[in-house]
């Protein structure tokens, strides 16, 4: 809560200002939540406190309303000793009178208590309700504590990326990879240049050769010359 406090205590219009000052939002946060706790231990100590204070007021309620009474029982107790001769009346109207005195200051004691149990339940009740409130408060921050780790996680890569990726070109990694698509453009274009001087480079003959296919000719020549040796006429085939 202090550090919500000093948050608090920034104008409107100075807070964004601040907290980009942060160097740590993360143990900022922490700090944050640490003094959150530290509040709550002590206002659960002083609420323990108000509770002994209402619990005490409570049994003096109690003890006031039994001595009360019980002085109320010794004034009947006397007057009556009194009526069957057993003390003097003088006396017995003397010391009920004492009696009853007491009685009304035990009455006067149970008032007072009564007065301080109200008070010191109406501060129970402050007390709790404010301590449920840090509770929630803690566990609030907590959750936004998880979240922020992970945003801050997440912009960390997001910047480291973003920072490579603006770096490239300063690096001259962008014109190098274009550098090196147009020296394979340039080699695949070669290459098909030799491709293209290699087929214009051939020989007439082999170009006729090609075209009567040589060596079938000369196998279909050299199969007639065998036949006509042999006496193999092809009109008996």
């Amino acid at each position: 809560m202090k550090f919500l406090k000093r948050l608090f205590k920034i104008g409107e219009a100075e807070v964004h200002s601040a907290i980009d000052g942060m160097e740590d939002p993360i143990k900022m946060t922490e700090q944050g939540i640490r003094d959150m706790k530290e509040d709550l231990d002590k206002s659960l100590e002083a609420l323990a406190q108000v509770k002994a204070m209402s619990i005490r007021s409570k049994n003096e309620v109690e003890q006031y309303a039994n001595k009360a009474e019980d002085y109320n029982e010794k004034a009947m107790l006397i007057l009556k000793k009194a009526q069957s001769g057993g003390l003097d009346s003088s006396e017995a109207d003397r010391l009920a009178t004492e009696s009853l005195i007491k009685k009304e200051e035990a009455f006067a004691g149970q008032t007072r208590a009564i007065a301080d149990k109200e008070k010191f339940d109406h501060n129970v009740s402050q007390m709790e309700s404010n301590v449920q409130t840090i509770k929630q408060n803690i566990s609030k921050w907590e959750n936004e504590l998880k979240i922020l780790r992970s945003r801050v996680k997440v912009a960390d890569a997001t910047k480291t990326l973003n920072k490579q990726m603006a770096q490239l070109d300063s690096n001259g990694t962008v014109a190098l990879l274009e550098r090196m698509k147009e020296k394979v453009a340039q080699e695949e274009a070669l290459a098909e240049a030799y491709g293209e001087i290699a087929n214009s480079s051939k020989s007439v003959d082999d170009e006729i050769d090609k075209a009567i296919n040589v060596k079938q000719t000369k196998a279909l020549s050299e199969l007639e010359k065998l036949k006509e040796q042999m006496g193999i006429n092809n009109s008996n085939e």
